[in-house]
């Protein structure tokens, strides 16, 4: 494909939990349905899961809770998602963000990211 009519978007994940660490005022947004299937998971009541894990950050929605070095609660020993089994829909779909439509966006995340521009997979982005 040529640059003047778009680009591809390539990505594999490796495993490596940067995509989880260190992304400061960042918010993973999860939904109350996700809330749900991460208390199953857990084996925890709601009230547990807000003190620990969940904090609103405006009047309708939520996020998961980041440790004060940026990094994801739910990230343990070995850069391994605690809940990846029912993860929110914004962790399953990285990198595939909107924010991350534009090649400048795309590169600057590929810097951060070992898995992008990897993988087989590959997605279309019309040109700027």
């Amino acid at each position: 494909m040529s640059s003047s009519s778009g680009f591809e978007r390539r990505f594999a994940c490796t495993g490596c939990g940067k995509c989880c660490t260190g992304r400061g005022s960042y918010v993973i947004e999860v939904s109350r349905r996700e809330q749900r299937r991460i208390q199953r998971f857990l084996g925890i009541g709601r009230d547990w899961l807000r003190r620990r894990y969940v904090f609103r950050f405006d009047d309708e929605r939520e996020s998961v809770r980041m440790h004060a070095n940026g990094d994801c609660v739910f990230l343990e020993e070995g850069k391994r998602c605690r809940i990846y089994a029912v993860r929110p829909a914004q962790c399953r779909t990285y990198p595939f963000w909107p924010e991350l439509e534009t090649r400048q966006a795309w590169r600057a995340e590929a810097r951060r990211c070992e898995g992008i521009l990897l993988g087989k997979s590959k997605i279309t982005v019309r040109a700027e």
